[in-house]
């Protein structure tokens, strides 16, 4: 055998270093053997090798990459298993959904002080120096009271990419509802303004006038027109971002001239996907038009199901109505009325509201004539057969404790409290009259809480003591109930207390003029003192520098602000232009 072509390959007898044998040298037959079989492989003629795990290795990967060294484990077969990232080296990432839990733990408040917990709220999850409450003038740690909850104890998120990106997580899509609700209420606000805005015209009569006014009829707009321009406002404002709106079912692009009709929002389900029993609705693939029920042989209630084919959709809403006026319409202008749906609808709007209303008297008039005539208005003010045979249809489910669950309507509280009860002969609450600061009964002016009421023989007595001088000092006189010598006693006391405060602000302005006058007196004696100063500075200035005398130019005491007040007012300035004048 020759060493420089030979591979090695390992077996298992006892012995050897570290528990391993050293490598087995191949043949010359083996090695040849060898090599056709992976020529084999790689032209697609031999079956691949198989690594452990029951893979397939592709043969144009190099043998040091697929095998596994003999140092490690020479009784593996050849594998990938060593190239691909180790389970205990990968990263472990927080699940998508995830997100730290808000607010506190619900249902675990505790009645006492633990220790380790918050001083201030009593809290275990945090310490006083974190914690965000009040701080309490005597603490949970010492009144064992008021223990706040504890709050959840945050997890620790390890997201990955796109857990980290992700802007939605944790969002709650209740909170959209608030945004929906909102609208909602804005949108049904503005349809009871317009509906009463159009009541009021027509009760006033300026729609009524529009309509007939002869250029109305002959197409022509109102210049003055105020109802037209409010009306032309509202519309502006629902319209206003109109035109940048793409419709689902309308799609129109400027550029090609192409409407594409019908189109469905892709999360929808389709039509034709909606029953697959070839005998159910017909369904145009052109059109993409499903007039028919889908789900007419299932036995399903139409207003039950989410679509019930395209008729359906078409007989509801506005449409019964749309197709009532068309029919009005048609039957007036065979009677001799010149009205038409699309030339002229506020006209014939108006006209069909009349002619429903005429219908409706007439109808009531005849029902009337009827029972004057023969009677049996009894029959027809009967009570309901709920109320006579004491059973009805109706389906409701009670809980254990009396209260409603399902079926009717819960009736909603107003208040915890009585509300409109009259006591002692009143007619009014107490609260309804209020006077100068005190609360009645509006019945009787009466401001006793309890009181009888004595109704107008009251109020006229009310008044001729507010006619009368000293009214209300009787009546003062009459309301006061006698004291108590605790009260006698705190009268006194602060009776005393303004007598201090009184003789304390004439002390103190007493002794604010005396101040002042000090003060004058002070700054007199400064200003002479610098005028002294000043003529002794100019003796020295005028000797020699060597017959001056030691620290003649150097004071060691403080200054006082009398004295600093005269330098400032004796001091010359060299920029003032009345610098000049002022010595003389």
């Amino acid at each position: 055998m020759e060493s420089g072509n030979m591979e090695t390959i390992a077996s298992n007898p006892p012995g050897g270093s570290n528990g391993l044998e050293e490598p087995k040298k191949m043949t010359r037959e083996d090695w040849r053997k060898k090599k056709e079989l992976e020529e084999q492989r790689k032209l697609g003629n031999a079956p691949a090798e198989v690594d452990e795990e029951g893979k397939d290795i592709n043969p144009h990967i190099p043998q040091y990459i697929s095998s596994v060294p003999w140092y490690i484990d020479p009784s593996k077969r050849p594998t990938l298993k060593h190239q691909r990232p180790q389970p205990e080296k990968q990263q472990e990432f927080t699940a998508q959904g995830e997100w730290y839990k808000r607010g506190v733990k619900e249902n675990s408040v505790a009645t006492k002080y633990r220790k380790g917990a918050c001083e201030n709220c009593g809290a275990l999850t945090h310490k006083k120096k974190d914690c965000l409450e009040r701080p309490r003038k005597v603490g949970a740690k010492f009144t064992g009271t008021n223990i706040a909850p504890d709050e959840h104890m945050q997890p620790q998120l390890m997201f990955d990419y796109d857990g980290k990106r992700d802007r939605w997580n944790g969002y709650n899509p209740e909170e959209h509802m608030k945004i929906v609700e909102e609208y909602a209420k804005v949108d049904l606000a503005k349809r009871t303004l317009k509906a009463q805005k159009l009541q009021e015209e027509l009760a006033s009569g300026k729609l009524t006038e529009q309509v007939s006014s002869p250029r109305h009829q002959w197409g022509e707009e109102e210049p003055n027109s105020q109802m037209e321009r409010d009306h032309n406002s509202e519309d502006e404002d629902e319209d206003k971002y109109a035109d940048d709106i793409d419709m689902p079912g309308q799609n129109f692009d400027s550029k090609r001239r192409i409407t594409v009709r019908n189109l469905r929002i892709r999360e929808d389900i389709a039509k034709y996907l909606r029953n697959l029993d070839p005998n159910s609705a017909y369904y145009d693939p052109k059109t993409r038009a499903m007039r028919e029920n889908p789900y007419a042989n299932a036995g399903k209630n139409p207003d039950e199901v989410s679509y019930a084919g395209d008729n359906f959709v078409r007989y509801t809403g506005d449409t019964i109505s749309m197709a009532q006026t068309q029919l009005f319409a048609w039957e007036a202008y065979e009677k001799g009325s010149e009205v038409h749906l699309q030339a002229d609808p506020t006209k014939l709007e108006l006209l069909y509201k009349s002619f429903k209303v005429k219908k409706e008297d007439f109808k009531e008039q005849q029902k009337e004539s009827i029972l004057e005539k023969y009677g049996g208005q009894e029959h027809l003010d009967a009570p309901p057969p709920e109320l006579l045979l004491a059973q009805t249809e109706d389906y409701v489910e009670y809980s254990r404790h009396g209260t409603v669950i399902k079926g009717q309507e819960k009736a909603v509280a107003r208040s915890k409290y009585e509300e409109d009860v009259m006591i002692n002969n009143h007619t009014c609450i107490w609260g309804s009259y209020w006077k100068e600061g005190r609360w009645g009964y509006k019945c009787c002016y009466s401001f006793v809480k309890y009181s009888y009421c004595t109704g107008e023989a009251g109020k006229e007595l009310a008044n001729a003591n507010e006619e009368l001088p000293g009214g209300e000092s009787n009546e003062e006189e009459y309301m006061t109930v006698p004291k108590t010598l605790v009260e006698m006693h705190q009268e006194k006391q602060r009776e005393e207390k303004k007598k201090k405060k009184k003789k304390h602000k004439k002390n103190t302005s007493s002794d604010s003029e005396g101040e002042d006058r000090k003060k004058q007196e002070k700054l007199k004696k400064a200003l002479n003192a610098e005028e002294a100063r000043l003529l002794h500075v100019k003796e020295i200035m005028q000797l020699d520098e060597r017959k001056r005398p030691y620290n003649s130019m150097y004071e060691s005491r403080e200054i006082t602000e009398e004295e600093m007040e005269a330098y400032q007012m004796k001091r010359q300035r060299p920029d003032d232009p009345m610098a000049s004048f002022l010595g003389q």
